[in-house]
């Protein structure tokens, strides 16, 4: 039987592919695929979300309302659904918080342009209403800035906690009161001297299994989830030496063979090479130093003489954790073990191993001024109850980094959305064209079940305008 060979679009395809034309078929699948994922997380945006249970590729479970780490671990597979995935995560990224919105507001924006497309306008100029309608968003925006805002004291604890209540209280819902004083202690405590400067990643989270929220603290320093290696758990006014490298007998480069002839020679070999590293530990100890911290495999002979001369020894597999002690204690990682410079020791106040529900953890404690690292201790009943605690630190934290950049706010409780649509409303009656049927339509996306996105509002169109973010990707999803 003659079976007809494929041609055109056919060929180039594998076998059971969707090929769709034309404007009703391939746009409004788009819009649909982006409904559906907007509709997701919109039920979770703001502090009266739900939360929702997602289960990843690798079976992690995951019970959160942040929409960042839910369109994270979802496996989107839709071309213009992952558009909105990266948008959302683009936004995580710049602001630290309004992933939610960026993904509820887009759906909405799409579900308006559909019912544009079904009265017969063409996607170019719902593209060219819906940027105007941006432009006109941005310059009402700025004259909806609370007066007096823009001169903000980020180190007044009270100012930072009235701001940042609404980013937290949008994840824990009810916590907001003490969660924010925790943040707003350990980010004032790291914060330079030019504000601007300021590094979210100089605040940590350790999450620690037990007790309760009322239990968490905030230490000026870090908290190591590790014992230390010694039989030494404590020290104050400690000065500290960090090698990467680890703590142990150095190897060769290259593969050597030692012949011993006699019992003699043996032991002369063994003591020469213990001796050699109590000659190293030794040096340490007299360059002034009460602790060393290892980047690698600390030796047994190694420790031996570290306990003899009463030197705490902790290890540090993590480069990472690494460079975050080093800028902890001001001190210098040196790359092989060896007598170190003055210079090149750190100080801290006080390093100690602590038992918290029934986990060994070293504090370093380091209350002198500067540019250090803080530490929020959490501590809650379930690893998931702490992973959701760790999210709203996190939002928390980059609410004051927006705050300490630009501290301009706009009015909350959706008060900004509401005056948007309105004030667009209006910008549309006296244009001209098609584009007085997209502006009001890009109004009306404002009036979507918002519970607290207008926090960000300001920050949310402001990067969007700088990197002309929206124009390109709708007219990728159109």
């Amino acid at each position: 039987m003659f079976q007809m060979q494929p041609y055109g679009i056919q060929s180039m395809l594998k076998e059971g592919h969707k090929h769709l034309s034309g404007l009703d078929e391939a746009v409004l699948k788009n819009i649909e695929a982006c409904k559906q994922l907007s509709n997701i997380t919109r039920t979770s945006l703001g502090p009266n979300g739900m939360n929702k249970m997602v289960i990843n590729h690798l079976d992690k479970l995951f019970v959160t309302n942040d929409a960042a780490t839910i369109v994270n671990e979802l496996e989107v597979q839709h071309p213009a659904a992952k558009i909105l995935v990266l948008a959302g995560k683009v936004q995580q990224e710049e602001i630290g918080d309004g992933a939610n919105l960026t993904v509820s507001f887009a759906g909405e924006l799409l579900q308006n342009a559909e019912e544009l497309i079904r009265m017969g306008l063409h996607p170019s100029e719902i593209i060219s209403g819906y940027t105007k309608a941006i432009n006109k968003t941005v310059g009402i925006l700025e004259e909806l800035v609370e007066k007096g805002s823009e001169t903000m004291d980020v180190r007044n604890k009270d100012q930072v906690v009235s701001r940042m209540k609404a980013a937290v209280a949008s994840k824990q819902f009810g916590l907001e009161d003490i969660l924010c004083s925790l943040v707003a202690d350990a980010c004032i405590q790291v914060c330079p001297k030019n504000p601007a400067n300021f590094n979210v990643d100089n605040v940590r989270v350790t999450k620690l299994v037990g007790g309760g929220l009322h239990n968490c603290s905030v230490v000026r320093g870090m908290v190591l989830k590790n014992d230390s290696v010694g039989s030494i758990k404590r020290v104050e006014k400690a000065k500290i030496a960090v090698f990467a490298q680890g703590v142990d007998t150095s190897a060769t480069e290259t593969k050597g063979t030692v012949l011993i002839h006699t019992a003699e020679q043996l032991e002369n070999y063994a003591k020469t090479e213990e001796a050699k590293i109590e000659e190293l530990i030794k040096a340490v100890a007299d360059a002034g130093a009460k602790v060393i911290v290892s980047g690698g495999a600390v030796g047994d002979m190694a420790l031996h003489f570290c306990e003899r001369y009463k030197l705490m020894v902790l290890k540090i597999s993590s480069k990472f954790e690494l460079r975050r002690f080093c800028r902890t204690t001001g001190s210098v990682a040196l790359l092989k073990l060896s007598q170190p410079n003055p210079d090149d020791l750190g100080v801290a106040d006080s390093i100690s191993v602590e038992e918290i529900g029934g986990v060994r953890v070293t504090i370093v404690k380091n209350e002198e001024d500067g540019n250090s690292v803080a530490t929020v201790v959490l501590r809650g009943s379930t690893d998931s109850i702490l992973d959701d605690l760790e999210r709203a630190v996190d939002d928390g934290v980059n609410t004051y980094k927006a705050m300490c950049r630009d501290s301009r706010i706009v009015p909350g409780a959706a008060a900004t959305e509401i005056e948007l649509a309105r004030k667009l409303k209006e910008f549309s009656f006296k244009e001209t064209g098609l584009d007085q049927y997209a502006i009001p339509k890009f109004a009306e996306s404002f009036k979507m079940d918002s519970g607290g996105g207008g926090c960000i509002l300001l920050s949310f169109f402001r990067k969007r305008r700088k990197q002309s973010f929206t124009k390109n990707h709708m007219n990728a999803l159109l």
